[in-house]
C-alpha cells in the first residue's frame, strides 16, 4: 500500500491548519472574555487541559499572550490567568472632515491609547498627505509609539473614492482630496497598508460590532449630522455601490421640496433639503421659534433636545418634532421600499438629540408610509462613531493577520 503524502502548511484538516484554529478560538475567548484561566480556556473551547496547556504555551512563546495574575476567591489553588498580549499589534484610525482630522491609536484588543485632533481649516496651505502624517503621528505620539508600530490604517472620509477612477466623489467640501493621485502618494508615504471607507458606513462597522446592529446581518444606518447619508449592510457586509455612492441618501428626490439638479455639483438632493440639519432651524423659524442657524449641525441638535424635552407640553416645539420626524419618515419609506431592511438605526448628532421621542415618532411616521415596518432604533456608538468603526475595521483585518499561527 503506498504512503499517504501529508499536505502542504495550510492544508485544511492537517495538524497545523487545526492547531491554527484552536489559537484563534482560544484568541477570540479572550479578546471577548478578558483574562482567562487554562481551565477556563479548555472548557470554553472543548480541549483537553493538556492540549489546553499546549496552545497557551505556543501563544506565549508566539507573543500572542501574556500571564497576567492569577484567580483568587475560589476554592482550590489560584490558577494563573492569561490575557492578550495588548502590545502584539496596534492599528490607527482617521476621522477626516472639512475642518479637522481625527485620529486614534487602539492596541489588539481594541482599547484606545493614543489621541490626537489636527485642525484643517479651508485656506491651509499643507498637502493632504502632510496633514494625514501629522494627524497620525500626533495619535501614535501620544500612544507612546513610533509610526513604524502602526501595522494598519483605516482613514474614513465623507464620499467614496471611486475604485475605477481612485478620485473621491460626492465630497466636494474636502479640499485637496481629490487629486487623481493622491491614493498613491498616501501609499508611497505611509509604510503599512491603508484603507480608505465612507464615514458613514464607518459608523455601521461600529454599531454592527459594538452598538444597536449586534447580531444583524442586514439593516440600514440612517447618519444626520453635517450632511445626511445612509451605510448599507446585506448578508452582512458593506454594500458600496458601482461608484462606492451607495447609500448617498441625501441625494434622493423626495416629495416636500423642489426637484434639485446637478446633485454633485450642488453638493446636495431633495432629501438633504427636507430633512438634513440645515433644514432644523429653518422649520422652527417657521413655526415661530427664535433660533439661531448656524452651525447647523450644532443648532439642530439643540433644536432636537429641547423639543424631546418640551415634547406634548410646547406646542411649537412639539409641532416641530412631529414635522422633522415626517420629513425624516418620507426619506426613509423610499429606502425601505428599495432594501426591505428588518432594522435601521438611526445615528449622528441630529437624529440623537431626539432621543426616543423623535424615534418613536419616526417609527410611526414611517409605519403610514411604507409597506414594510423595519423596527427603529437609535445608534448606541455615541462617541466618536467614525474613528470606532475605523479602528474596528483595522483591528479584523490585523488579527486575521497577527493571530494567524498557520504560517
Amino acid at each position: 500500500m503506498a504512503g499517504t503524502t501529508p499536505g502542504p502548511p495550510g492544508t485544511p484538516g492537517t495538524p497545523r491548519v487545526l492547531r491554527a484554529m484552536n489559537d484563534r478560538a482560544a484568541l477570540d475567548l479572550l479578546l471577548e472574555h478578558g483574562a482567562l484561566s487554562r481551565t477556563r480556556i479548555g472548557k470554553l473551547t472543548g480541549l483537553s487541559k493538556p492540549t489546553a496547556s499546549q496552545l497557551l504555551a505556543r501563544l506565549e512563546a508566539a507573543g500572542l499572550v501574556v500571564a497576567t495574575g492569577t484567580s483568587e476567591g475560589r476554592p482550590g489553588p489560584n490558577a494563573q490567568l492569561y490575557t492578550v498580549n495588548a502590545r502584539a499589534a496596534h492599528v490607527a484610525g482617521l476621522d477626516v472632515n472639512g475642518r479637522r482630522i481625527a485620529a486614534a491609536v487602539a492596541d489588539v484588543t481594541g482599547r484606545t491609547v493614543g489621541e490626537f485632533e489636527l485642525a484643517t481649516p479651508g485656506r491651509r496651505t499643507d498637502s493632504v498627505v502632510r496633514q494625514v502624517a501629522d494627524a497620525l503621528d500626533g495619535a501614535v505620539k501620544d500612544a507612546g509609539l513610533a509610526r513604524a508600530d502602526i501595522h494598519r490604517i483605516v482613514i474614513g472620509t465623507p464620499g467614496a473614492f471611486d475604485p475605477g477612477t481612485g478620485r473621491l466623489r460626492y465630497a466636494s467640501h474636502l479640499p485637496g482630496w481629490h487629486s487623481p493621485t493622491l491614493l498613491d502618494e498616501l501609499a508611497a508615504f505611509l509604510p503599512m497598508p491603508v484603507e480608505y471607507e465612507n464615514d458613514v458606513n464607518l459608523v455601521a462597522v461600529a454599531e454592527q460590532r459594538l452598538g444597536a446592529a449586534r447580531g444583524h446581518e442586514d439593516f440600514v444606518l440612517l447618519w444626520n449630522e453635517e450632511g445626511l447619508g445612509a451605510a448599507l449592510v446585506i448578508n452582512g457586509r458593506l454594500h458600496r455601490g458601482f461608484t462606492g455612492g451607495a447609500g448617498e441618501v441625501g441625494f434622493l428626490p423626495v416629495p416636500g421640496t423642489p426637484l434639485v439638479r446637478q446633485v454633485v455639483r450642488a453638493n446636495s438632493g431633495g432629501f438633504q433639503e427636507l430633512a438634513g440639519a440645515q433644514s432644523v432651524p429653518r422649520l422652527a423659524r417657521a413655526l415661530g421659534i427664535d433660533t439661531p442657524q448656524q452651525p447647523y449641525a450644532g443648532v439642530a441638535a439643540d433644536l432636537l433636545a429641547r423639543a424631546a424635552g418640551a415634547y406634548e407640553e410646547d406646542a411649537a416645539l412639539t409641532e416641530l418634532l412631529r414635522q422633522y420626524a415626517q420629513r425624516l419618515a418620507t426619506g426613509l419609506a423610499s429606502v425601505t421600499a428599495v432594501l426591505d431592511p428588518g432594522l435601521i438605526v438611526l445615528a449622528g448628532g441630529a437624529v440623537a438629540a431626539g432621543g426616543e421621542v423623535l424615534r418613536s415618532l419616526i417609527q410611526s411616521e414611517l409605519a403610514e408610509l411604507a409597506a414594510s415596518r423595519p423596527r427603529l432604533v437609535v445608534g448606541e456608538i455615541d462617541r466618536t462613531p467614525v474613528l470606532r468603526g475605523a479602528l474596528e475595521r483595522a483591528l479584523a483585518d490585523t488579527r486575521d493577520e497577527v493571530f494567524d499561527t498557520s504560517r
